[in-house]
This record gives C-alpha cells, sequence and structure tokens, in this order.
C-alpha cells in the first residue's frame, strides 16, 4: 500500500493549479500544508524517529522569480512506458506535453507526464505529474530531483511554481518506491526553490 500512495505524494494540495501570477500567499499555504501533512503521523512518510522531533521541513526563500508562465506543447502520438521507480514497481506513465520556460534569462524545457493508473480516478483525471532535478540536487536538495504537481491546462500556456515542488517519499523513508527523474527533466541551472534536502 505505502508503494502505491508514494505516487500520490500530496496530491491534495489543489492550489496554485491555476494562477496566472505569482502569489506568495498560495506558496505559503503549500508550505504550511506540507508541513501539517508530514507532521501527522497518519500522512507522514517520515520515519517514527523522524517524526517525534519533527517541526518543519526546510525551504528555500519564497522567490517569484522562480514562478513561471510555461509554454504548453501537447505530446502527439507518445507511448506509455514504464517509469523507473527506486524500487521493483515500474508504473505507467504517457509523455503528455512539454513546458518551455525562462528563468534568469536561460531558457529551459521540462517534459509533462501523467500516470495512467491514477488518470483513470476521477479527482486525478486532469492531474500531471512534473518531475525535475537540477544543479542543487545532492547539495542543497534531493540527490533524486523534486517534483511539482500540475493540472492539464486549458490553453496553450500552463502555471509552474517552483517554490511548490516537494521532495518524494524516498527522501525520507527507505520503504518507499518514488519515480525516477527521466534524464531530459535534468536542468543544467540550479532551482533554488522548493523544499531543501532533509536531515
Amino acid at each position: 500500500m505505502k508503494n502505491s500512495i508514494a505516487l500520490i505524494l500530496l496530491l491534495a494540495f489543489s492550489f496554485g493549479f491555476s494562477q496566472s501570477k505569482f502569489s506568495k500567499t498560495e506558496a505559503e499555504k503549500f508550505q504550511k500544508q506540507i508541513n501539517s501533512e508530514y507532521a501527522d503521523a497518519k500522512t507522514s512518510p517520515l520515519m517514527e524517529e523522524d517524526l517525534k522531533t519533527f517541526k518543519t521541513l526546510d525551504f528555500y526563500p519564497i522567490d517569484g522569480k522562480y514562478f513561471v508562465n510555461a509554454k504548453f506543447e501537447k505530446a502527439v502520438n507518445e507511448k506509455v512506458f514504464e517509469m523507473k521507480t527506486t524500487g521493483t514497481r515500474t508504473p505507467q506513465y504517457i509523455k503528455y506535453g512539454t513546458l518551455s520556460f525562462t528563468i534568469n534569462g536561460v531558457s529551459m524545457k521540462l517534459n509533462v507526464y501523467r500516470n495512467i493508473e491514477l488518470s483513470k480516478q476521477k479527482e486525478y483525471k486532469d492531474h500531471l505529474f512534473l518531475p525535475f532535478s537540477d544543479l542543487t540536487c545532492g547539495k542543497e536538495s534531493y540527490i533524486g530531483g523534486r517534483y511539482i504537481d500540475l493540472k492539464i491546462p486549458k490553453g496553450k500556456t500552463i502555471a509552474v511554481d517552483f517554490n511548490q515542488a516537494y521532495n518524494p517519499y524516498c527522501a525520507y523513508n527507505h520503504k518507499y518506491s518514488c519515480p525516477l527523474v527521466p534524464l531530459e527533466n535534468d536542468l543544467k541551472v540550479e532551482i533554488k526553490a522548493g523544499v531543501k534536502t532533509f536531515h
């Protein structure tokens, strides 16, 4: 059971999906929500000993420059594939589209994916999965990269707030099996936003 819910990391975060301009309040709400989930033994991925002393995750300072309205290009004729994970599970995904955006004057692209099983559930039918790694990984942020939850956009742009990037559950507990960031989603820049490494 733990393996299956590891995929759905914090999908309860429904805020921030449709905004088109940066909101510090939304980023603060994200931090408050994730801290509250991690402090609760029923929803926390933390190991028992870490949960006992948990106060807050470590976040980068909220910064509006890490909020982008990315150009969204829907993928065509993509095949379903098995995404590698930290465990033996190989959940099925499909590349749903490509996001193009600029941060600090640097043009970047990231692929966004759709989980086949999850998309069959009514509440997640519009959910998109954005895994990425960057030059902070293994230093200030988790070595395995981070995730952002998005919703299928209605138009040609999609709001992405890197201040709401979070770690896979396996960053906190080896019992979980988490999708590995595809090589094409490795950014050659530092994204100093979102959740930092634990410990």
